[in-house]
C-alpha cells in the first residue's frame, strides 16, 4: 500500500483541523431562503442543526446561494462538509469551482478569529501544495488557482509556491493549465470568471499571470515535452499588439 506523501499528510491534518475548529456550527437562526429557488424548510431546517451530513445537492445549492443574509456563519456551518468536497474533485464534477470560492469570498473569512482564518488558510495552502505535487489530485491546477484567488482576493501568494513547487508534477500541472488559458491570456483576458474583482484588480491580475508565466513557464515546459505550439503562445504573451497577430504561430483560433 502506498504511503501518503508529506503533502497529502498536512492535507489530512488541515481537514481535520477544520472540522475540530468549525464542528458543532450552524447557520444564523434568522437566515432563511426562498423556498420556491433555494430549497426546503426542511432543508434550512438542517442548516440550523449541527454536524449534520448534508446531501451533495444541498451543499451545492448552500455554498452558490449568493443571497444569504448571514453568509459567514453560513461558511461556517458547512466549512467542514466543503473543503472535503473541493478536495475530492465533488465541486467540480456539480457546479463551477468559482461559486465555491465566492462562498469564502462572501464570508470574509480572513476577518474572523485568529484560530479559524489560520485554519482555513492552512487548508487551502495543503490543498494548493497538494494540487501541485500528488500525481492522484483530484482537482486540475488551473481551477483550484481560479478558486483560491476568488477566494482570497490575491494571485501572487499561489504564483509564489508555484514558483518553488518546479517538480515534474507541477511542472505537468502547468503544461495543462496554459492550455486552458491560453485562448484568454493572448486575447488579454484574465483566463477564469470572477464574482468579486473589479476589472482593474483583473487587469492587474491578468499582468500578473501573464508576467510569471513569461518568466517561469518556457523552461519548466520543456522537461516535460510539450507541444511546441504551447511554447509558441507563451512566447507570443511577450510581444505587445499587432506585432503578435502577424507572428507566423499566431493560433488560428483567435483570428
Amino acid at each position: 500500500m502506498t504511503q501518503p506523501t508529506p503533502a497529502r499528510r498536512r492535507l489530512d491534518a488541515a481537514l481535520a483541523h477544520l472540522a475540530a475548529t468549525f464542528g458543532g456550527m450552524t447557520a444564523h437562526p434568522d437566515d432563511g431562503n426562498c423556498e420556491c429557488h433555494w430549497g426546503s424548510a426542511e432543508e434550512l431546517a438542517l442548516l440550523k442543526t449541527p454536524d449534520v451530513e448534508l446531501d451533495p445537492d444541498l451543499l451545492r445549492r448552500t455554498y452558490s446561494a449568493g443571497d444569504w443574509d448571514f453568509p459567514a456563519a453560513m461558511l461556517r456551518r458547512i466549512l467542514p462538509q466543503l473543503a472535503t468536497a473541493l478536495v475530492n474533485g465533488e465541486v467540480e464534477r456539480l457546479s463551477s469551482m468559482d461559486h465555491a470560492g465566492h462562498a469564502f469570498a462572501r464570508g470574509r473569512w480572513q476577518e474572523w478569529p485568529a484560530e479559524q482564518s489560520t485554519a482555513i488558510r492552512e487548508f487551502l495552502d495543503a490543498w494548493w501544495v497538494v494540487t501541485l505535487t500528488d500525481p492522484d489530485a483530484e482537482v486540475p491546477a488551473h481551477a483550484v488557482l481560479a478558486m483560491l484567488v476568488e477566494a482570497c482576493g490575491v494571485l501572487d501568494r499561489w504564483l509564489g509556491v508555484w514558483a518553488t513547487e518546479n517538480g515534474p508534477v507541477a511542472n505537468r500541472r502547468l503544461a495543462a493549465a496554459f492550455g486552458e488559458w491560453d485562448y484568454d491570456l493572448l486575447c488579454d483576458e484574465l483566463p477564469w470568471s470572477t464574482w468579486t474583482l473589479t476589472d482593474d484588480v483583473k487587469e492587474i491580475l491578468r499582468a500578473e499571470l501573464t508576467a510569471w508565466l513569461l518568466q517561469h513557464a518556457p523552461a519548466r515546459l520543456r522537461t516535460v515535452d510539450t507541444d511546441p505550439e504551447l511554447l509558441h503562445r507563451i512566447r507570443l504573451l511577450g510581444i505587445p499588439d499587432p506585432a503578435r497577430f502577424d507572428d507566423p504561430h499566431w493560433p488560428t483560433y483567435t483570428h
